[in-house]
């Protein structure tokens, strides 16, 4: 921000600046404004040789548009912004370039008198208009340069300059990242708002902005912020306390970290923020767990508390025990550190535009040292040595194990982990070796360790803090002191490698010697702290313990010899111009590898929630955080039991999006030590065991512990439960092989199969050759048959928007297909309700209900009233055998995937419905059983949930995958229902706008409904509040208003055949994001009087419709939201809660959600569809 002419002038850069710490921001305008001193920064070289490269790069797409396009590439200068007339002339030239029809402009100049800005590159398309494009080095995109772009799109607009749809990114791996002006330019007005509000309130303010100004957001990390931290001694001071904590206690009135170190704690109390107070009294703060806030004042305490040497904290052991599950010593121990460079790329220069340096980053140098501290270290200057060093590092890895089979590396932190796995991603290589490593945890990350076992009193857990409590003599005092110096001088080395001048080459030498040392000492380093680490533990009695490598077999085998021929047919995978069919390849071996790689991941995660801090994952989906608990009943055996249980009832909250069942068997968690041990699982693990729902409400579940093996009863209650692993995959494993060795044997053909279609991005093939029928939506039953019964071992797709008849459509094309074309029709999908309910509607379509049949799901009721044949266990095959014509069964990918059950291709078709929630892996090992696939659902609704990383999306929905990310499935592909008998046209319209791409609307029979005193549509209702994060009573207050003025008022429906009929508590559904909040909203309905009105999370109520569905959001602000603003702005999620309403939709949330710059492009997206969504437009 600059002034001239006594007006501010702002870019985009102030824009991203504002939006990372407004205090920072307006702090500096006060120091231009010489209101305070500036700040001195000491110079960032990484980020003076980030921006060399990123002019590097920018020169890079110059010239290739010059090659390509020669004098038609407009050049202009930059001209000195605080020259007015200098700025008028280069935006005039500009607008000339552009009435000229120039086909690039480059540095294009806008002022519009308040927003300067400079674009790299803004290309004419063909149909004339000009789409804006920036040079990033960044290898993805990032929000601030999207920031960028949409101002230069709404500076170009403002001029009259016809403009593209889209915007691109010309990333420093020269892939292009493309996207819509619409996804991006409703949340930059809403910044640049912002930005104008707080320049003009600093500009007509005549004191410095102030620490604790509640009108501006803070980071916490900056120069600016950490000054203000220091002198007003805030809580910030205080070790791994967040801004949303540092808000809760500031509201409780806990300000400094010397109000922190004071407070007492004595227990909860209901009611306000702050129960108690902080100097005299004990109490807690709303927000913060009561173990969370002991841990962090006596971080305070400890980090206040004086010590006798100079530069050495205090620390204080606070959980000895723990100390002896470090492992025991073994002479073959070794002590790890690597030094890498993030900037780091190869390839010539070439088209930057077109993707040839797509690898950045290296690893150069893989370090350790022994127990005698001898070091070693494997060094690698580009991408093939790095190969080179990791499989050498690696072969040293396991010769060391078979010499030593007690071995651990230690490291500290999470990078060297994290890199390992990468490393073997990259190269190809040694994934096996590190899953072991990992499996069998050889890998021994000392910083858990640490925050487990030792309180310090240091701002930070670094291992740069922790040396003067072990280093003593020997701190570190190379010119090398920290990574990012290393980085630095490891690229000043590696071009003085280059020069033919012997002096600079020796220099070069010198300074990697230099590296050299510095990672020796970092591996130094982790073997003293570990060594200290053991004394501390020796000094308390508490020796290491004894660890067994006994981690839990893979339930499914390694990566198969059919997953690497795949591989092979598939090329490499980062080939920016890779055909379809090799990406088809690469989702095929995917596939033969999705179901290890969902059990693997799942294992990974469950044993590092064991180990890390319960904070980290209490918001993880199905986590159950226990806040209090309840023996209903005690151990006991009964009847032919052969184990002891007992029922206990836990109260507390679900994390956001969870969705657990009776019958679920998630893991009860248990606090260290626990009652029982796990020998699994790493040291200081919590033991976990599963158990048994047997009742769970929104805020409370029932569960019945068994006591395994020689047990004894125990009195202790688990602190959360945790995910159910998996299911077993049984047959699905090997349907996919077979398909898999299919794809191969057919190469470099392929086989004619509906899923292999897909996969290649194929329309369906039909037997005639012609393209599908479309003759209107009154024909979409006649069409789709007609469709089917000219696939040639194809697959089609049905997409089928709320209230458009998508179970009305299936169940009559298949009524027909079988009726009338003896068609053996198999149904599938994620859940066995949806599945039921598709063969009630198919019976209830006219299909004989002995011509469709499904076996019972477990624990289901045996004389439940259905309108379809039960078949007994297993006996699908001969049921089908009995049949002399067509007929319809149900069941599972378990089912059609069993050849004993389906034979294989022994139905026409397959139906997959709910298919925007069925996996590609799971499609595949389902479509074995039959020659033709039917996908049925939308994938705008609720998404596919996925437990894995996967190398390729193999776990996204069929049908999702299909569409490819269009909101509407393109007619050549299938069909789209257009019309809803549900809603009314003004609630459709904003949800078509939101995920249909306006191609939605309203049957006719709509139009024939009213409400008496209320206007249909979608109604926004703001509420603002503070500190709520998963649960409002304000917005639930809110709530019980809407219903109570909505009750009584008269309905005219003639399809429900109601006429001037009063709206009872069934006519109304509220939706909210969080099962907390659910449980506060069901209080205030109940204790108004409400208490059969509908209330659950969204995922209780896709299928379901009422006159007026209430959606609310709960959450105060984003920095409140747990699981972040994705979660709760996800345009799927809100399309299915205002879909629910036939007449109208109210929206009730805080307007302060809108009110933040997210983290990425995607968020970007979805806070842009909320905006356009409150706005209106």
């Amino acid at each position: 921000m600059f002034l001239l002419d006594g007006s501010a002038i702002t870019s985009a850069s102030d824009l991203s600046n504002a939006s990372y710490c407004e205090f920072a921001f307006l702090r500096s305008i006060d120091a231009k404004l010489d209101r305070i001193d500036p700040i001195e920064e000491p110079e960032d070289e990484m980020l003076m040789r980030t921006s060399k490269l990123g002019d590097q790069h920018e020169l890079r797409v110059l010239e290739s548009y010059r090659a390509e396009f020669g004098a038609g590439v407009v050049e202009l200068e930059r001209p000195d912004v605080r020259d007015a007339g200098a700025l008028a002339a280069a935006v005039a030239s500009t607008l000339a370039a552009f009435r000229a029809g120039a086909p690039i402009v480059f540095q294009a100049a806008f002022f519009d008198g308040s927003f300067i800005g400079f674009a790299d590159f803004i290309v004419r398309r063909p149909d004339g208009r000009y789409r804006v494009q920036d040079t990033k080095l960044a290898r993805s995109p990032k929000v601030t340069a999207l920031l960028q772009l949409a101002a230069y799109v709404e500076q170009l607009s403002a001029a009259g300059v016809p403009v593209d749809d889209d915007v691109d990114l010309i990333l420093g791996d020269g892939t292009i990242s493309t996207h819509a002006v619409a996804d991006i330019l409703p949340v930059y007005r809403r910044r640049r708002a912002r930005l104008v509000q707080i320049v003009a309130e600093r500009l007509q303010d005549t004191d410095a902005v102030q620490w604790g100004d509640q009108r501006y957001s803070v980071c916490g990390r900056c120069a600016w912020c950490d000054a203000e931290i220091t002198a007003s001694r805030d809580v910030l001071l205080v070790a791994g306390l967040r801004l949303t904590q540092r808000d809760r206690l500031s509201a409780a009135g806990i300000h400094t970290i010397d109000d922190l170190a004071t407070l007492a704690l004595t227990g909860s109390a209901p009611g306000g923020a702050f129960h108690g107070h902080p100097a005299t009294g004990g109490g807690t703060v709303d927000g913060v767990s009561e173990t969370t806030l002991a841990a962090l004042r006596d971080q305070a305490r400890l980090q206040l508390e004086p010590t006798s040497e100079p530069g050495v904290p205090a620390f204080h052991v606070h959980d000895a025990a723990a100390l002896g599950l470090l492992p025991q010593p073994d002479p073959g121990d070794i002590f790890f550190d690597f030094e890498g460079d993030p900037l780091y790329t190869e390839g010539e220069p070439g088209d930057a535009r077109r993707g040839d340096r797509t690898r950045w980053g290296i690893d150069y140098l893989f370090g350790l040292v022994d127990t005698d501290g001898v070091f070693r270290s494997w060094w690698a200057h580009d991408f093939h040595e790095e190969r080179i060093a990791f499989i050498d590092f690696l072969e040293y890895l396991t010769a060391r194990r078979a010499e030593y089979p007690g071995m651990h590396v230690y490291h500290y932190a999470a990078y060297e982990r994290t890199h390992l796995l990468a490393l073997a991603a990259r190269h190809g290589v040694g994934e096996q070796v590190v899953d072991d490593l990992l499996r069998e945890a050889v890998l021994f990350d000392l910083y858990p360790f640490v925050r487990k076992t030792v309180r310090v009193g240091s701002r930070s857990y670094s291992i740069k803090k922790l040396e003067p409590l072990y280093m003593g003599d020997d701190h570190r005092d190379s010119e090398v002191t920290n990574a990012a110096a290393s980085i630095t001088e490891y690229a000043d080395a590696r071009e003085l490698s280059r020069s033919d001048d012997p002096a600079l080459i020796a220099e070069g030498e010198r300074k990697l010697a230099e590296i050299a040392e510095y990672n020796e000492y970092d591996c130094e380093s982790t073997r003293r702290l570990r060594n200290w680490l053991l004394a501390l533990g020796e000094e308390r009695g508490v020796l290491p313990g004894t660890f067994v490598n006994d981690a839990p077999e893979p339930l499914i085998d390694d990566p198969t010899p059919l997953h690497d021929a795949l591989t092979a047919l598939a090329g490499d995978p980062l080939d920016p111009g890779r055909s379809d069919d090799a990406a088809a390849y690469a989702l095929a071996a995917a596939a033969i590898d999705y179901h290890r790689r969902e059990h693997k991941s799942f294992w990974q995660e469950h044993f590092s929630r064991l180990i890390a801090a319960r904070d980290d994952w209490e918001d993880t989906r199905n986590v159950f955080t226990v806040t209090a608990g309840e023996v209903e009943r005690d151990w006991f055996r009964e009847g032919r039991q052969r184990s002891d249980r007992r029922h206990v009832r836990l109260f507390g909250r679900w994390a956001p999006g969870s969705s657990v069942k009776v019958g679920a068997d998630p893991f009860a968690v248990y606090e260290y030590p626990g009652p029982y041990t796990v020998p699994r699982a790493e040291p200081g693990s919590r033991p976990a065991g599963q158990i048994t729902v047997l009742e769970v409400d929104d805020d409370s579940v029932l569960i019945q512990e068994t006591l395994k093996g020689d047990r004894d009863p125990y009195t202790e209650l688990p602190v959360a439960l945790t995910p159910s692993p998996p299911p077993r995959p049984g047959t699905q494993v090997d349907a996919i092989a077979e398909w898999g060795q299919a794809i191969v044997d057919a190469s470099p053909d392929w086989p004619s199969d509906g899923v292999v279609d897909i996969l290649r991005r194929r329309p369906p093939r039909t037997g005639s050759g012609g393209p599908l029928p479309h003759h209107g939506d009154r024909e979409t039953i006649a069409d789709v048959t007609a469709a089917l019964l000219d696939l040639d071992d194809s697959a089609l797709a049905v997409q089928g928007p709320p209230g458009t008849g998508k179970t009305y459509v299936a169940s009559h094309v298949i009524t027909a297909l079988v009726r009338q074309h003896g068609w053996r029709v198999g149904v599938v999908a994620q859940s066995h309700d949806v599945v039921e309910n598709l063969l009630e509607r198919i019976v209830k379509a006219g299909l004989a209900p002995g011509l469709v049949a499904k076996t019972l799901r477990t624990g289901a009721d045996p004389d439940a009233d259905r309108g379809y044949t039960i078949l007994p266990s297993n006996g699908h095959a001969a049921y089908a055998g009995e049949q002399a014509g067509g007929f319809v069964v149900g069941g599972t990918a378990w089912d059609f995937s069993n050849p004993n059950r389906f034979p294989r291709r022994s139905l026409d078709l397959l139906v997959v419905d709910e298919a925007g929630q069925f996996s590609l892996a799971y499609t595949i090992a389902a479509s074995v059983a039959a020659r033709n696939l039917l996908l049925l659902g939308d994938p705008q609704q609720l998404p596919q949930v996925s437990q894995g990383t996967h190398p390729e999306p193999i776990d996204t929905s069929a049908l999702g995958f299909v569409a490819d990310g269009r909101d509407v499935l393109p007619p050549e592909l299938g069909y789209f229902l257009h019309e809803t008998w549900r809603m009314d046209a003004a609630v459709t319209e904003p949800v078509s706008r939101l995920s249909y791409g306006g191609e939605l609307r309203s049957a006719a029979a709509t139009a024939n409904r009213r409400l008496v005193g209320c206007e249909p549509g979608l109604h926004i209702v703001d509420v603002r509040h503070i500190g709520n994060a998963t649960s409002s009573v304000e917005e639930a207050e809110r709530v019980v208003e809407l219903v109570r003025s909505s009750i009584g008022l008269l309905w005219t429906d003639p399809d429900s055949r109601r006429s001037d009929s009063p709206l009872t508590q069934a006519d109304i559904i509220v939706v909210c994001p969080y099962n907390a909040h659910v449980a506060v909203v069901r209080e205030a309905l109940d204790q108004a009087g409400f208490g059969t009105v509908r209330v659950g999370t969204v995922d209780k109520f896709q299928g379901q419709e009422a006159v007026i569905a209430i959606v609310t959001l709960a959450a105060s602000a984003p920095a409140e939201v747990p699981r972040g603003m994705s979660f709760l702005l996800m345009k799927n999620r809100l399309n299915v809660g205002i879909s629910r309403a036939q007449w109208a939709a109210y929206l009730v949330s805080s307007p302060a959600l809108t009110e933040y710059l997210p983290t990425t492009p995607e968020g970007v997206a979805e806070l842009s569809a909320f905006i356009r969504l409150v706005d209106g437009h």
